[in-house]
């Protein structure tokens, strides 16, 4: 027994040793001037890019992904991450706006500003981008199979709740989203802030479930792709890989409207190497980087001189570069504040349950 006992103890010194070596060796590399963190949405950056800025520059790019905003935002509150750049969207970027998580820029640091277009600068959510810069945007639509579907059949988010479509239709897994459906559908904004109306749409949205096949995250392309669904609600860039995999498939926008996102670069609070994320973000802005990534990642580019080196059937396309007027029907996501994007989050999963 003493043996045993003298084993198990042996075992914990080792096991605690080993875990603060790892802990002060993330730590000294996090504060090694030669390397940054990126924290970043997964694949939603062509790898080859990483390994260019690290071949140009001599850094080494430590990448790390979250699959939610808001899993994002609870570790960078959190602390205890030493993260360079992010990538949040534009309710995250406000609300760590309001709760000082991120650094103001230096623009006298950063090169290729003059790239941008002017129209996805100085919105709301962050007034002359004083703390994130525009990597992509894009909207939430409708994609369907026209081999079963007759092409022109579905145009607005209302023609979900039609009782042919039961058991067909794949949904995408965000409370901001389909709440957004329902208070589109029923005329509200997305950005509804009326409690009694919200609770109204999460009933509504309970209405739509017997058409849901399922509510699923990234595995939508290949279900769509493989012909699995006749239906489904997705992202712009996730829909055009789709249609890239399989001809037979279209993406609409709504004719009631729609969600118009935006994710930009920011620098948290807790960054060690402002340098390195100074040169990441100016890389990003290169029109020849930034028209490579769009390619690979298939979402809208914010870089108006990448438009003229990117396909021009991919930039004329209006479903994935609408027109400015189609934009002025489109809404941008506020942060509605944690008691009202509770409730949301709540009837979102009371309907999920309930199609259960």
């Amino acid at each position: 027994m003493k043996r045993l006992m003298m084993f198990l103890g042996a075992i914990l010194v080792a096991s605690l040793g080993l875990f603060l070596f790892r802990k002060n060796f993330e730590t000294a590399i996090a504060g090694s001037p030669d390397t940054i963190i990126v924290y970043n949405w997964g694949d939603y950056i062509d790898p080859s890019l990483i390994t260019q800025f690290e071949e140009e520059t001599g850094y080494k790019v430590i990448y790390e992904t979250f699959d939610s905003n808001e899993a994002m935002y609870t570790k960078i509150k959190q602390g205890g991450t030493n993260y360079d750049v992010a990538i949040p969207s534009e309710y995250a970027i406000h609300k760590m706006l309001k709760e000082d998580l991120l650094v103001p820029l230096d623009y006298s640091k950063i090169e290729g500003m003059e790239h941008l277009d002017e129209k996805f600068l100085n919105k709301s959510f962050d007034p002359n981008n004083r703390y994130s810069i525009p990597y992509f945007w894009g909207t939430l639509g409708i994609i369907y199979n026209t081999k079963n579907i007759a092409e022109g059949e579905i145009t607005k988010w209302s023609d979900l709740w039609k009782e042919d479509y039961k058991d067909s239709i794949l949904f995408i897994d965000g409370a901001r989203e389909m709440m957004g459906i329902a208070l589109q559908t029923q005329g509200y904004s997305l950005n509804e802030k009326d409690p009694e109306v919200v609770k109204e749409a999460g009933k509504f949205l309970k209405t739509l479930m017997p058409n849901a096949k399922a509510i699923i995250a990234d595995e939508m392309k290949t279900y769509m792709a493989q012909e699995e669904a006749s239906i489904g609600v997705s992202f712009s860039g996730e829909a055009a890989k789709m249609l890239e995999k399989n001809e037979d498939l279209a993406y609409v926008l709504p004719e009631e409207g729609t969600n118009l996102w935006f994710d930009n670069i920011v620098i948290p609070k807790t960054a060690k190497n402002y340098d390195g994320a100074y040169r990441f973000i100016s890389f990003l802005l290169r029109p020849d980087v930034a028209a490579k990534n769009a390619e690979y990642v298939g979402y809208s580019t914010p870089n108006k001189d990448a438009l003229e080196l990117l396909p021009e059937e991919v930039t004329s396309n209006e479903t994935f570069y609408p027109t400015d007027e189609q934009m002025e029907h489109m809404e941008v996501y506020e942060n509605l504040g944690s008691e009202l994007l509770g409730l949301y989050n709540d009837l979102f999963l009371e309907a999920k349950i309930f199609r259960n």
